[in-house]
């Protein structure tokens, strides 16, 4: 007999996403993946060939609102990545410290324009002939160089209104403001624990030659806009996001029920500091830009929906849920265990936590755990081994600073030192004391 949509085994859940994960380290693509893992669990599950169709529509659908929101989120990462606005603000924080406070400034650096929407990996690209320059003059090591800029992104990110935390805010029903905010502490300590790291291991590892300097002094920065314009675009979309919770806080219900969508928020913010930039006839080509960046990410949302499809119509959130009251442990850990393996799995942040809030939302919910702890814990939580070297941060990265294999692989350790910082922050704020 065929089983309905709730009677779906747990066994065929687990068998789905354990097969979607081992397909991604095997380098199918991940769309294809997470979509073919949800159909033969379905049917190791019990399901038909119609209710198998029904699971992967029905959970596809469910992460349209997510979808739509990371697509108009691109004419924002478009104007900051293309219009050269977030080179222009790593460059005047890096000036303005100055050489005697490089980690500091490396750090700050990249996490202010990871938080202000550019995509982490783009952040460290843009920074690290900063830090390349900064640190052949300083006598640094590429190594803490590296902990410096990851790290700072890392921090970054879970403050951001990228597509991570657009997928954590989605997958437990929230606005993304209140998912930034509540990163906001955790991002604080991971930043510091950072600068510390790379501060103590400064002169340890490779430095940065002559000639890898040379070349980087190649290119030229007349391009980049003035910090009065590239500030335009970050600061309407953070005063925007940002009205309901002051508006909560300073007790003014006005504002604190004027809840204006990110959907709306970044695209405008994006055409109005196209229009600051001077770049009107370039509108058009930010968003190509920008929707070209977002694709993988849109293609993995649907992928990650097809499997989130198959785990919700099966009997398997129960069964974690079970497991955790009869294990003892608290079910507060459970969503800062399911972030850090979905991301480890994948080695991306984003594909993490969204694969994460897609598959074990409900069952962390089920433990009694409030949407915004589950959502702010899973966020960092992602960040602890999401720089494996199967994803492509990891070569991204390695490569914009001239790395060997093994001087990246020495980063691995003080990266996740990070993540797991704001990971036990975010646990002790939201687990325990919120």
């Amino acid at each position: 007999m065929a089983a309905t949509a709730l009677d779906i085994s747990w066994i065929g859940a687990l068998s789905g996403l354990a097969l979607a994960i081992i397909l991604i380290l095997f380098r199918l693509a991940p769309t294809y993946s997470l979509i073919l893992g949800a159909i033969v669990g379905a049917f190791i599950g019990g399901a038909d060939f119609a209710q198998a169709v029904t699971i992967l529509v029905t959970g596809t659908q469910s992460v349209m609102g997510t979808v739509i929101r990371i697509i108009a989120a691109g004419v924002f990462a478009g104007v900051m990545m293309e219009s050269g606005a977030a080179e222009t603000i790593a460059k005047v924080i890096v000036d303005k410290l100055g050489g005697t406070k490089a980690m500091l400034s490396l750090a700050l650096a990249t996490m202010i324009i990871t938080a202000v929407g550019v995509f982490i990996p783009v952040a460290v690209l843009i920074v690290a002939p900063i830090a390349l320059s900064v640190g052949n003059k300083m006598g640094y090591s590429k190594v803490a160089l590296l902990v410096a800029l990851s790290g700072g992104g890392k921090a970054g990110n879970i403050i951001s209104p990228n597509p991570n935390t657009i997928a954590a805010a989605g997958g437990f029903k929230l606005d993304v403001n209140q998912v930034m905010l509540g990163g906001l502490v955790p991002a604080i300590f991971g930043v510091a624990v950072a600068i510390l790291l790379a501060s103590l291991i400064k002169h340890k590892g490779t430095k940065v030659t002559d000639a890898e300097v040379a070349e980087l002094e190649q290119s030229s920065t007349a391009h980049l806009p003035a910090l009065s314009k590239a500030l335009v675009t970050p600061l309407i979309a953070i005063v925007l996001l940002m009205i309901s919770p002051i508006g909560s806080m300073l007790g003014s219900d006005a504002l604190a029920k004027l809840k204006i969508d990110s959907l709306f928020i970044l695209p405008f913010a994006g055409v109005v500091g196209s229009l600051a930039l001077g770049k009107r006839k370039e509108i058009l080509n930010y968003c190509s830009a920008g929707l070209n960046r977002m694709t993988p990410t849109i293609l993995i949302i649907i992928g990650a929906g097809a499997i989130g499809g198959l785990i919700t119509a099966s009997s398997l959130p129960k069964e974690v849920v079970a497991l955790v009251n009869a294990s003892g442990i608290s079910g507060t850990f459970l969503a800062p265990i399911a972030g850090a393996l979905m991301a480890a799995a994948t080695a991306s942040t984003s594909t993490g936590v969204i694969l994460a809030t897609g598959s074990f939302s409900n069952a962390i919910l089920h433990t009694g755990v409030a949407p915004l702890s589950a959502a702010v814990m899973l966020h960092a939580s992602a960040t602890v081994i999401d720089h494996l070297p199967h994803g492509t941060y990891f070569h991204v990265t390695r490569d914009a600073m001239k790395m060997s294999m093994a001087e990246r692989m020495k980063v691995v350790l003080f990266e996740s030192m990070v993540g797991l910082t704001m990971t036990i922050v975010a646990i002790l704020m939201y687990g325990f004391i919120l």
